[in-house]
């Protein structure tokens, strides 16, 4: 996948030091796999071979094809702003996957030893629990016109994904032009799977306006927009912190 993933664990009192590496070991195995079979970086992963026609769906391992029926319902869901189909060289589902594989890791940790965990993949973030008890996560969203400061703060519903052209350039692929387009300086999507909302934010980064009125009727799923003359936008129930 080409990226960075950390993971932080929260609690109260001591940890089992056992119990912690042993979630920890699940979840890192988990990301190491999803990296081996969905990165475009990596020429013989089975998604590489299946763009190239090498292989098809069926001789791909089996969370190939559950990667692309998710991507189909958030093509649908984004009115075809999130079209993994439309990519140069192929279908490339990384869009979704990221976000995908890092709700998976989570799920490994969740247990009674570990009361809060938050899986951090490139600042798409999924978490459950919060830092104190009674006290959720409170995160942190980047000013795309000035990147040591923030925009705003979230508190964290599930899992919150943030897209824009900020920090990576003009990666951002319109699928009805097939070339590097956004409607948006940064846009960012909250709900309780990071797959979804990592897919979405891709979306509204493209989309702009009209993917953000498709958002706002997806139960679960906030989104919030920063347009390039710096005005924001939002969903009905967009979870600001006080």
């Amino acid at each position: 996948m080409g990226t960075v993933v950390t993971i932080d664990l929260y609690n109260q009192t001591e940890f089992s030091t056992a119990a912690a590496s042993s979630h920890l070991a699940r979840a890192r195995t988990i990301l190491q796999h999803a990296d081996a079979v969905f990165s475009t970086w990596k020429p013989d992963s089975p998604i590489s071979r299946l763009r190239r026609g090498e292989i098809t769906c069926e001789q791909t391992p089996p969370e190939v094809a559950e990667v692309l029926e998710h991507c189909m319902i958030a093509r649908g869901l984004s009115g075809g702003w999130f079209d993994p189909w439309a990519m140069p060289g192929g279908v490339d589902p990384t869009g979704y996957v990221k976000g995908w594989a890092a709700q998976k890791a989570l799920a490994a940790l969740v247990s009674t030893e570990i009361p809060g965990a938050l899986v951090n993949a490139a600042g798409d973030i999924a978490g459950f629990g919060g830092p104190a008890l009674g006290e959720p996560f409170r995160v942190g969203v980047i000013d795309p016109f000035s990147r040591g400061d923030l925009a705003c703060i979230v508190q964290l519903v599930g899992a919150i994904a943030t897209s824009g052209t900020y920090e990576r350039g003009n990666h951002l692929i319109d699928p009805h032009s097939g070339r590097p387009s956004v409607r948006v300086a940064s846009a960012s999507v909250t709900g309780p799977d990071l797959g979804l909302a990592d897919a979405l934010a891709t979306a509204a980064a493209i989309g702009g306006e009209e993917a953000l009125a498709l958002i706002e009727v997806i139960e679960g799923y906030e989104a919030l927009i920063i347009t390039f003359d710096r005005t924001w936008n939002w969903t009905s129930n967009f979870p600001f912190a006080d």
